[in-house]
């Protein structure tokens, strides 16, 4: 009976020392992945800025900002661009070639107070808008987070995300979205996974 008793007394304790140790296990998995999923969450402020011509880019970042909060702003030249196809494309193909920057209507406030910018853009002659490079160049964005996402006609995001960084030099580059312009209005879905995946939402 004292044999039995021990036994009795040896199962119960490892049983209890295995029961610890699935809490320990678990507890930490459950910390580091609200950890992980909460990266830009509570001190970390988020601004979304974002230029579109047509509205599919306003379409994405408005998205973005429902998911993520903060604050956002739209990228504005002071000119206008022609609503017409072709001469949008001329002009986009005179900016790129000659370098051109062109004056923004508005400035962003306190620019310094943000921690993660995301940067949204059509892609024109296979890289980001000139305003969109005025915007990347007026400002010092060292040491923030840079969050690229774009809208295309199929041709994919070029080299926008090299030029970005390029104009971005001192800052952290995340893994950036693209969508094919046709597809912004069902695009939710796809925009959460990415969050998720770049570890913005939960």
């Amino acid at each position: 009976m004292e044999v039995k008793s021990n036994m009795n007394k040896i199962i119960f304790v490892l049983s209890i020392t295995a029961v610890f140790f699935v809490i320990i296990g678990v507890s930490a998995q459950t910390n580091y992945a609200a950890e992980e999923t909460m990266l830009f969450s509570g001190t970390k402020k988020i601004l979304v800025a974002y230029f579109s011509h047509s509205g599919n880019t306003r379409e994405i970042a408005n998205q973005i900002h429902q998911m993520v909060g903060g604050d956002i702003f739209e990228i504005q030249a002071v000119n206008p661009y022609p609503k017409e196809y072709d001469a949008v494309v001329k002009q986009a193909r005179h900016e790129l070639d000659s370098g051109y920057k062109p004056a923004l209507k508005t400035k962003v406030e306190n620019i310094k107070s943000y921690d993660v910018i995301f940067i949204g853009y059509p892609i024109w002659m296979g890289t980001v808008p000139a305003p969109v490079k005025t915007f990347l160049s007026e400002y010092d964005l060292s040491e923030k987070t840079i969050v690229p996402f774009c809208t295309h006609g199929g041709g994919g995001p070029g080299r926008s995300v090299t030029d970005v960084s390029k104009l971005c030099p001192k800052s952290t580059l995340l893994d950036s979205f693209e969508i094919l312009g046709s597809n912004v209005k069902t695009a939710q879905s796809e925009v959460s996974e990415w969050l998720r995946r770049i570890k913005t939402t939960k």
